[in-house]
């Protein structure tokens, strides 16, 4: 807003005034959102890099003990076994939200159904795999949240400090500076204003006192 586009009057002084208290509550709201979302970006960074190192030793864990059990059991056994597996995987999505950003939430539950391979005869390697393959699709899941939410918060958090700048380095200062004027300008007028009923008064006493003089001078004729 350029200070010169508005005339400098005490109505549009009064609604500058309520522009800029405006534009700084909405600064001050921003800032507090920009704040709630760079803590909220950053723990969820944390988490995500320690369930990435969770995800690589689980996955290492779980070949690490798949071929123990191909070692022991030899490969036949093992894809027979693994032939006889029948476990359901129900992944569900729900949403949750930070600061009016919509964010995944990533669920994942097994249900081990019949039939399902016999103990005997096999390592107990075999049910480690297992659990460590089911722990990493989990932990997959939980990246996958965790992945999305950051990119979506990185980008709300961009968006907030562009608003933010913006009411900081060029709203707020161009509000300020257009009150400043007109309270200047209409200071300035009310000093003029003063000055000039000054010099009436002064005209119109002197006005007064020059029709005293001539009426007593034209009695004393």
């Amino acid at each position: 807003m350029e200070q010169y586009e508005l005339a400098p009057t005490k109505t549009n002084l009064i609604r500058l005034h309520e522009d800029l208290k405006f534009a700084t509550l909405g600064y001050e709201l921003l800032d507090q959102k920009r704040n709630i979302l760079v803590v909220e970006l950053l723990g969820l960074v944390d988490q995500a890099v320690d369930f990435q190192s969770r995800m690589n030793e689980e996955l290492q864990k779980a070949y690490a003990t798949l071929q123990e059990a191909v070692l022991r059991m030899g490969k036949i056994r093992v894809r027979q076994i693994t032939a006889a597996v029948n476990i359901d995987v129900d992944i569900r999505l729900s949403t949750r939200r930070v600061m009016g950003v919509t964010l995944p939430v990533v669920d994942t539950e097994f249900t081990e159904n019949a039939p399902y391979f016999s103990p005997v005869g096999t390592t107990f390697r075999v049910d480690s795999s297992l659990e460590s393959f089911k722990a990493v699709l989990q932990l997959m899941g939980k990246m996958a949240e965790l992945r999305i939410s950051v990119l979506r918060l990185a980008n709300e958090v961009r968006k907030t400090i562009r608003k933010v700048n913006a009411l900081e380095k060029i709203a707020i200062p161009e509000l300020e500076e257009t009150v400043s004027y007109i309270q200047n300008r209409l200071e300035e007028n009310e000093r003029d204003m003063f000055v000039l009923m000054k010099m009436v008064k002064k005209r119109l006493e002197e006005k007064k006192l020059q029709n005293i003089t001539e009426k007593e001078s034209g009695r004393s004729h």
